[in-house]
């Protein structure tokens, strides 16, 4: 099946979870301070990130539609306000991800913004029928600015042609959000029609990561970079357990290792 069908249906099959299963994404997680005014607000599965400033607030990642009470349920319990978001961004057009950002912006008025390769696949998440916001498209090396806080958009493709990595400064830290450099079942490496630049994508995308400086590494997903483990330990004191450039080295050797063997394996079978 090719690609463009393969992330299609897998959205679509996301977005028509049961509610059993959509429960299960949204368990609820304790929303907490990462670092300086790097909040998660996100839930057991699906990672969510707050980024305060005096001039109102960016959220990364809108996640299902069913996720957004759960994430304006700890934006408020931490004691900001939801009406304050002034920025959505995401990580990549898959549903888990950025399917909420219509309600968002219906309850808190603010700007939606994409890396221009994922505007497509955005396009087709309409959840209740509503068309998905897009005030700004986002080319690769932008800055997106907010009450003195800058983050950049790095194009981290494979994922999905339009995956974002995003970084800031914080308190002198280097904090990173990856994207995915995973790939799903079925995703066609070799020979790919609708999407002939895939691997290279991916190939570039892992050399773009090693070259960037992190020093606090968090993910689109909590069990890219340990959160469980690491929220555990900050309850603990010390240390921040979020910076961890150790970390993130090992989750791109991982995924890079994966790759390599999962493409071997496609190009073995043509």
């Amino acid at each position: 099946m090719r690609l463009s069908l393969v992330l299609f249906f897998a959205a679509l099959q996301l977005s028509a979870q049961p509610k059993q299963a959509k429960r299960d994404y949204n368990a609820p997680f304790p929303p907490h301070k990462v670092i300086g005014n790097v909040y998660y607000v996100g839930t057991e599965q699906l990672a969510t990130f707050l980024i305060t400033t005096p001039q109102g607030h960016i959220l990364i990642n809108s996640d299902f539609e069913a996720t957004v009470p759960a994430i304006r349920a700890s934006v408020e319990k931490l004691g900001f306000k939801f009406t304050d978001i002034k920025i959505i961004l995401g990580s990549h057009a898959h549903g888990d991800h950025m399917e909420g950002d219509a309600l968002v912006k219906e309850l808190s008025g603010a700007r939606v913004m994409a890396m221009e390769q994922d505007v497509p696949w955005l396009r087709k998440m309409t959840p209740g029928n509503k068309p998905h916001p897009i005030d700004k498209v986002l080319k690769d090396g932008e800055q997106v600015s907010l009450g003195g806080t800058t983050l950049t958009a790095h194009l981290t493709a494979g994922h999905t042609p339009g995956c974002t990595t995003w970084t800031t400064k914080v308190e002198s830290y280097n904090v990173l959000i990856v994207c995915s450099v995973g790939f799903n079942a079925g995703y066609v490496l070799v020979n790919n029609k609708d999407y002939p630049s895939i691997a290279d994508d991916y190939v570039r995308s892992f050399k773009l990561l090693r070259t960037l400086p992190v020093d606090v590494f968090l993910g689109a997903h909590g069990d890219f970079y340990g959160l469980q483990a690491k929220y555990a330990k900050l309850q603990e004191g010390g240390a921040n357990p979020f910076i961890d450039p150790a970390g993130f080295k090992a989750y791109v050797d991982s995924k890079e290792k994966a790759f390599s063997a999962e493409l071997a394996a496609q190009k073995a079978k043509q």
